[in-house]
């Protein structure tokens, strides 16, 4: 019986309140509201009548999450870019030892070629630095910042509970998209051993690209568990990865466009720094290495920073 008083009391309540609102045709209809899991976005109109939409966090979501101390974002993504710290030796033995054929070389003969472009239809001749007894410089790797774009897609991230969700440890696996774009017109030769040359062609597009599948392990702060849009983070720790495939696309009015798959003498295993630190939703993330680009013979050592987009 109490049920029953109960339910004709709601009924009563909301057909009244359904009345009000029909009689009264001055108040505006009720805003929608959308929530996606802590994110509560309310439609509305304002003083003018034109669309408006608030964001608000849910402070009960965040709590509820406080109880896990397992937690777990899906595709997590990061835009920036790349540049790296060259400290190779160009006058040095191991430099030497990356161009095993370049006395002969520099002397005319030919050089090995790629299979993907006909080299010796403009001749490797004209490939020669303008002085012949010098290797290639440091500003031959040159790097257009602006264009070297570093994309990262984390398939996963989680963060495991430490101390009072306060202090956690985050890890993820994903993959990262190293874009080198070169500045100069160096050219490289698949095979082995690799081989950099200078070339004769102006490219419009000359880039090297890298991709790695990569675990990056951090100790996470965060100062507001319960607020997350007000919750400073910061995180730092290692990340490893191992090369997946790499490749050279150059573009050119004379030769077109060229693309050329091979290892290129790049480091097989990855390893380096990692941190990310960002106030709300927003974050920014950098990275070192602490393994050079290539193998042998350049002692170049990327580094990457950007913008972290939250995942799902």
């Amino acid at each position: 019986m109490k049920h029953k008083f109960l339910l004709i009391l709601l009924l009563v309540l909301c057909g009244g309140w359904a009345h009000a609102q029909k009689a009264d045709k001055n108040t505006p209809a009720p805003p929608d509201t959308i929530q996606i899991k802590g994110l509560i976005i309310i439609k509305g109109k304002n003083d003018k009548g034109r669309t408006s939409y608030k964001f608000y966090n849910d402070t009960a979501y965040a709590r509820q999450k406080l109880k896990k101390n397992l937690q777990t974002k899906w595709f997590v993504f990061d835009l920036g870019f790349n540049n790296y710290i060259d400290h190779s030796d160009y006058n040095g033995a191991s430099f030497i030892n990356y161009y095993p054929n370049n006395s002969a070389y520099y002397n005319g003969a030919p050089a090995p070629v790629s299979k993907s472009y006909d080299y010796s239809a403009v001749g490797l001749a004209t490939f020669a630095p303008r002085d012949a007894s010098e290797p290639l410089t440091p500003s031959e790797f040159k790097l257009i910042t602006g264009k070297s774009i570093n994309f990262n897609i984390w398939l996963f991230q989680q963060r495991l509970n430490i101390t009072k969700h306060k202090l956690n440890l985050l890890y993820a696996l994903g993959l990262e998209m190293n874009n080198y774009r070169y500045a100069r017109s160096i050219t490289y030769l698949p095979g082995y051993p690799t081989q950099i040359i200078r070339d004769s062609v102006e490219f419009s597009k000359n880039k090297l690209f890298a991709e790695y599948i990569s675990i990056p392990v951090m100790l996470n702060f965060n100062s507001n568990p319960a607020r997350p849009s007000r919750a400073f983070q910061a995180s730092f720790g290692v990340s490893g990865g191992y090369l997946l495939k790499s490749r050279t696309k150059q573009v050119s009015e004379e030769r077109g466009k060229v693309r050329k798959t091979d290892d290129f003498n790049l480091n097989k295993w990855r390893f380096g720094l990692t941190s990310e630190l960002g106030y709300g939703p927003v974050k920014l993330y950098a990275n070192f290495a602490l393994t050079a680009l290539h193998d042998y013979g350049l002692q170049q050592y990327p580094f990457s920073i950007g913008i972290r987009l939250n995942g799902f």
